[in-house]
């Protein structure tokens, strides 16, 4: 007696309902392994996005420069582009410019808007009250804050480089190492 012969024997013993059973799982398994099992490049994704949901970053980037560059204006620059790249669009610095509170390498975002500061000015183009912007500093300028020293400062940079401007001096508490007491003793020296 071969082997099919008895597998054939035993599948007539069992039940009507575990016939049914073992059929319908071996048919589910083969559904199964097909659909795992094909050519990749048979499968067909189809991406719905959700209404009024942009699921692509922009591909261009709109930005304000002002202040002290040959052509003021609106500047249209490709994604991923840095804040020289959009000075650079606006004609370069004029020669009264000073780039030394403005982080060049910054990435921008559409919308933001760039002062490039003349010699002498604030890096946000208005008149000075005496604080310090927090969005516009270099480490250099927040290290001559009360209690900050260069790894904090480079925090603050790090941290407004990675997340954007800070849009209120409170966001300050965000950045590791600025507690509530430091933060009390930061709040009437800086701005946003």
């Amino acid at each position: 007696m071969g082997i099919f012969d008895e597998l054939g024997g035993k599948w007539r013993s069992l039940p009507r309902w575990k016939q049914a059973a073992a059929l319908l799982l071996a048919l589910l398994v083969g559904v199964a392994g097909y659909f795992l099992l094909r050519d990749p490049g048979d499968r067909k994704v189809e991406v719905v996005a959700a209404e009024n949901e942009d699921l692509s970053r922009p591909e261009e980037l709109v930005v304000y420069v002002a202040g002290a560059v040959n052509r003021p204006g609106i500047q249209r620059l490709p994604a991923g582009s840095r804040i020289a790249d959009a000075i650079e669009g606006a004609g370069g610095p004029t020669g009264e410019a000073d780039l030394e509170g403005l982080n060049l390498a910054q990435r921008l975002s559409d919308g933001m808007r760039i002062h490039v500061p003349r010699r002498g000015q604030p890096p946000n183009g208005a008149p000075s009250t005496g604080k310090v912007n927090i969005n516009t500093a270099s480490a250099a300028e927040l290290e001559k804050l009360p209690g900050i020293g260069p790894t904090l400062a480079q925090r603050i940079v790090e941290y407004r480089e990675k997340n954007g401007p800070f849009r209120k001096v409170e966001d300050l508490r965000k950045v590791k190492g600025i507690g509530e007491r430091k933060f009390r003793e930061l709040r009437e020296r800086v701005e946003v």
